[in-house]
């Protein structure tokens, strides 16, 4: 009898491993922690932006109204909460990108605003702000570049025969496709040009 079971239980892990139940667990894996580190990402920008303000407002006659946007686009993006449901509905998975596609637009337009005012280009915590902030952008998108393949990965799968039984049978659904909206230009990080003569007033180390 025991013997029996044995048998049994390896025949039914051969079905499931050649059905793809295993690669469906490894996919669903490998997506959540991709996710994980868009998430991840899109924080560390949001968590950069009230130094650059402080600096910013420094800026007597800077253009208010573009520092304005970048604070209220901050709020907005940091005040939708992402839970594991989020990655199933594609609805608000969309209001999540799109909230920091306008963060990042926001933030583009001010460090192209701020390239008129010399003062605060020569500023070194300004200057350290931009690159920590370019650097972010960059990881921005290789995080969801990597989130958007595995989400591809699972979903072929899920389409492929036989894989598409197992997925019928256990309930696994396809997952919302990871699109952003002008995708060209809110992926390019903000930049700045900065100037030859520094300045060491102000100094605020980059985040690592």
């Amino acid at each position: 009898m025991r013997r029996m079971g044995w048998i049994v239980t390896l025949g039914l892990a051969m079905l499931l491993s050649g059905c793809g139940y295993n690669t469906y667990q490894q996919l669903d894996e490998k997506s959540k922690a991709a996710w994980s580190e868009v998430v991840n990402q899109y924080q560390r920008r949001a968590d950069l932006i009230p130094n650059l303000q402080a600096v910013v407002e420094r800026q007597a006659n800077f253009e208010r109204n573009t520092l304005t946007d970048v604070i209220a686009a901050r709020a907005k993006a940091t005040s939708i909460q992402v839970t594991p449901e989020t990655l199933q509905d594609p609805q608000a998975l969309a209001a999540y990108q799109q909230a920091q596609g306008q963060l990042g637009g926001a933030l583009s337009r001010l460090m192209a605003v701020a390239e008129a005012y010399p003062e605060l280009q020569a500023n070194q915590a300004f200057r350290d702000l931009a690159v920590s902030l370019e650097g972010t952008e960059n990881r921005i998108t290789v995080a969801r570049n990597q989130y958007i393949q595995t989400v591809q990965e699972y979903n072929v799968l899920r389409r492929s025969f036989p894989t598409n039984l197992t997925g019928m049978v256990m309930g696994y659904k396809e997952k919302p496709v990871f699109s952003v909206a002008n995708e060209a230009e809110i992926s390019v990080a903000p930049r700045i040009t900065m100037p030859a003569n520094t300045s060491t007033e102000g100094r605020a180390a980059p985040a690592q």
